[in-house]
Order: structure tokens, then C-alpha cells, then sequence
């Protein structure tokens, strides 16, 4: 199965529908709910929402999923029936082989039931196809559709000193190259607040769009990124760091310790601030990158938005 660890979990929806083509004598069974098995609509709605609650144990690769609402519906024709199949959750993935799944086990149920009621070459399902998806990264973008420029700036005494290599700084490099950044500052100093102050205006006065510093949110003595980056956000943005200590607890008691802030500052340059370890900085990055999007897209102090969530 693939690994969804690292996703972040997001409202999902999907609606997938099939069509069931019988004889008009058939269609009339099913709106007078009188078969030889009974009302035929009523057993196919519950066969679906059974089948889009156990779709993981029918399709092997399929994650188990929360599903939190599977309707089926019906759109009677004279000759024909629309089984429309509408499934949510909240979760890492898509429902949208639920969807298939739940729509799929309706029409077969409904073609069980009417069997004894035509000839077999007079009932056949068409058309099974995916309608709808929402949530996501089709719903939330984690890519920029207009290049910006960012900067990495890594706080480590080892790594400055050369006694062990960055991967955390890398990290989030390589998720901000991958976002569509057109260019990504990269740069390692020790544990100084006035380094760090030096390099944080340079890429304020440079119109950066995106700072980043890794390391130094902890509770060592050294660890002063916190102190020295609050007095610059203008705008605070708590929600980001609350979202990646959230994400991170799940994965890791540790999540808890990092004292983390965001905001905006001066000639709009949204800072971050993110955990010094490969791990804590790859999760940072997962769980606040759509709404790191957003805010550069969308988002500005003062500027009216129409907002992103429906």
C-alpha cells in the first residue's frame, strides 16, 4: 500500500454514478418497489453504502477509511436507472474508489433483484465513471501557479561548524523547489541572533516572498529563533504553527516542545519557523504548504480575499 503517513488530512468528497439499462416492465417493478426479493431501490441503497464502508477489504491497495456519509440515489428513466453514488470523509485519501465501489455494488444489486423479471441479455450496466472529487490536493493546491521567491536559512552550531551534514534545511528546500519556488535561498549559520537578524532583513529588503529558518525553536540554551524572529511579525499567524504541532503529535510526543511562530512582516514577507530535525521539519512543511499557497496567492495584510473554504 502506499504510505499516506506524511498527507494531511482534509474533507473528501466524491460522487461516481453507473447506469442500469432494463425493460420498461422492469423500470415499473422497481417504482412500484415489487420484485420477486422485494423493493429492489431500498436493498441496492443499503448494498452501496455497505459496499463504500467496506471498499479497503474489496480492492486490496485501498486504505481504510472513516466514511462519514455514502448516500445512493436513483434517476429513473423509462428504460434505464442512474445510480448515483456520493460518498465523504476526512482523511489522508480520496474516497473516489468508494464512490465507484458503492455505485458499481447498487446497479449489481438492482440487476440481481430484476433477473427473474427479463431475459439476461435485456439488463447490462454502462457507463461507470467517476463525476465528482473534492478535498485534496486538487482542492487545496501545494504548488504556486505564479513562481515567488523564498529563503532557507538554517540555524545549527554543528552544521555551521562542519560536524554534521544538514538534511532538515534540505528538507524543506527541496518541498519549496518542488511547490514551484522559482528561487530557493539556501544558507547555514550558528545558533547567533544577530546572523540571523543580519540575513532576515536582507531577505526582507529583497521583496523575498517566503522565509524560512530551521532550527532553534527548542528549549536549549542556544535555541534563539523564536526570540529573534517574534519582534518581526507584524501579523502573527498562530494557526500555522498550531496546525504543525497537531500534525506533528500524531507521529511524535515530541511535536509538543517546539515553540514555533508565523506571521507576516514587514513589505509583506510571511516568515515560518521549523523544527531543526529532518523529521519535524518534512511535517512542518506537510501540514501548513497549502495554506503556505494560499497565503502567497491569495492572501496579503489588508487585501480582501474571497477565502478558500466552502
Amino acid at each position: 500500500m502506499k504510505d499516506v503517513g506524511s498527507k494531511p488530512e482534509t474533507r473528501r468528497s466524491a460522487r461516481a454514478s453507473c447506469v442500469l439499462h432494463a425493460p420498461a416492465g422492469c423500470i415499473t417493478r422497481l417504482r412500484e418497489a415489487n420484485t420477486d426479493k422485494g423493493d429492489a431501490l431500498k436493498t441496492a441503497r443499503v448494498a452501496g453504502i455497505l459496499a463504500a464502508k467496506r471498499t479497503d477489504e474489496l480492492i486490496p491497495l485501498c486504505h481504510p477509511l472513516p466514511i462519514y456519509r455514502a448516500d445512493i440515489d436513483f434517476d429513473l428513466a423509462d428504460t434505464s436507472v442512474k445510480v448515483i453514488a456520493t460518498v465523504e470523509t476526512i482523511g489522508p485519501t480520496g474516497v473516489e474508489m468508494e464512490a465507484l465501489t458503492a455505485a458499481s455494488l447498487a446497479a449489481l444489486t438492482l440487476y440481481d433483484m430484476l433477473k427473474p423479471h427479463c431475459q439476461p441479455a435485456e439488463l447490462r450496466i454502462t457507463d461507470t465513471h467517476l463525476e465528482e472529487k473534492k478535498g485534496g490536493k486538487s482542492q487545496f493546491g501545494r504548488k504556486l501557479r505564479v513562481a515567488a521567491d523564498a529563503q532557507v536559512i538554517v540555524l545549527s552550531d554543528t552544521v555551521a561548524a562542519g560536524r554534521k551534514p544538514d538534511t532538515a534545511g534540505r528538507a524543506v528546500e527541496a518541498a519549496l523547489s518542488k511547490a514551484g519556488f522559482a528561487k530557493v535561498g539556501y544558507e547555514v549559520i550558528a545558533d547567533e541572533p544577530d546572523d540571523l537578524r543580519q540575513r532576515i532583513d536582507a531577505a526582507i529588503e529583497a521583496g523575498t516572498a517566503l522565509i524560512i529558518t530551521v532550527g532553534g525553536t527548542g528549549v536549549s540554551p542556544r535555541d534563539c529563533t523564536v526570540e529573534t524572529v517574534t519582534p518581526y511579525l507584524l501579523q502573527p499567524l498562530p494557526g500555522l504553527m498550531e496546525a504543525a504541532r497537531a500534525f506533528g503529535q500524531r507521529r511524535t510526543p515530541y511535536a509538543a516542545l517546539s515553540r514555533g511562530v508565523a506571521g507576516y512582516a514587514r513589505n509583506n514577507s510571511l516568515i515560518v519557523t521549523c523544527p531543526g530535525s529532518r523529521g519535524g521539519a518534512s511535517e512542518t512543511m506537510a501540514a501548513i504548504q497549502p495554506a503556505l499557497i494560499h497565503l502567497i496567492e491569495v492572501c496579503r495584510p489588508g487585501k480582501p480575499h474571497p477565502g478558500g473554504y466552502q
